[in-house]
């Protein structure tokens, strides 16, 4: 393997630093609605990509199959509402809270993987997601203490963390037909179609919003999207998914810290206890379904 242009570990750090900041952009767009939120950030994301498509990937569209437009408009559907309820709940809880609701995604994963596609757990596996539950437990008894709206923004960031576990089992399968650039050009157009649709119906205002909730908009779109998504996607060349997504556990640590300087937002207790709790057993997650994978690899081989 050739070496790397740059650093494929200083690409996740930039990468974890820039999905950190997701949270708090919105939490800055306060006097916009959630869909209107998440569907800007898709939108100019759109936009910014509509260039580089109609150069360079144009023609991969006429090979796309009717499965695979099917798959996608499904995953960019559950990618919309994934962000809806996600930006609701940092409505009503903290920053610290919801992203590491939303940070169960993982466990949700493997469990749709389980039900679906009758993958088996592992002892390891199942000890790390009672330690990763005990830890959301607490973290939403501590929001309950605070407020029960509080508590209703949990439940929204882990919808939010079901619904973008959905989007992820739905798009592997595409993923393996499509390019990366196409797959996601689809997924955010039919996501920012989704949204206009859902912001229709709800009558919520497009256009009259102060001056820097359009930069906050444009951050968004630019930032959390292509300095954080597009550099995790781009390391996976060079360093094992374990690796990065290791990296991506301490989003809600990066989170939390730009919470407390740009938004004066206080950590409770129960966040800091439940909180660690959960990374802790996201960390033994991800440690023990990679060394399971490595397992059934290595097996393979001696099949073979």
């Amino acid at each position: 393997m050739r070496f790397p242009p740059f650093n494929p570990y200083m690409a996740v750090v930039i990468g974890v630093i820039s999905v950190s900041s997701s949270a708090v952009l919105v939490k800055l767009a306060d006097q916009a609605p959630a869909g209107i939120t998440a569907m800007y950030r898709l939108l100019f994301a759109v936009l910014i990509m509509l260039p580089v498509i109609l150069l360079k990937y144009r023609q991969e569209f006429r090979s796309v199959t009717k499965k695979d437009w099917i798959l996608s408009i499904l995953s960019g559907i559950f990618l919309a509402f994934h962000f809806i309820l996600w930006f609701e709940s940092l409505n009503f809880t903290s920053v610290a809270s919801s992203t590491v609701l939303v940070s169960l995604q993982p466990i949700f994963a493997f469990l749709g993987t389980y039900f679906f596609f009758k993958e088996r757990f592992s002892s390891g596996a199942v000890i790390s997601m009672i330690i990763a539950l005990i830890g959301s437990v607490i973290i939403s008894w501590g929001d309950f203490q605070i407020g029960g709206m509080a508590l209703f923004g949990d439940i929204l960031a882990l919808f939010g963390a079901v619904t973008v576990t959905v989007y992820f089992l739905l798009g592997q399968s595409v993923r393996r037909d499509l390019s990366l650039m196409t797959y996601t050009f689809i997924v955010y157009s039919v996501s920012t179609i989704t949204l206009i649709l859902y912001n229709l119906v709800l009558g919520n205002n497009f256009i009259n919003y102060p001056a820097d909730h359009w930069w906050v908009f444009i951050a968004l779109a630019i930032i959390p999207t292509f300095f954080g998504h597009t550099l995790f996607n781009w390391a996976l060349k060079w360093l094992s998914t374990s690796k990065i997504s290791m990296g991506v556990l301490f989003e809600p640590v990066g989170a939390a810290i730009l919470a407390y300087l740009i938004l004066d937002e206080s950590i409770t207790w129960a966040q800091l206890l439940g909180g660690s709790i959960v990374i802790f057993g996201l960390y033994l997650f991800v440690l023990s379904t990679s060394r399971k994978s490595k397992v059934t690899i290595s097996q393979k081989g001696r099949k073979n």
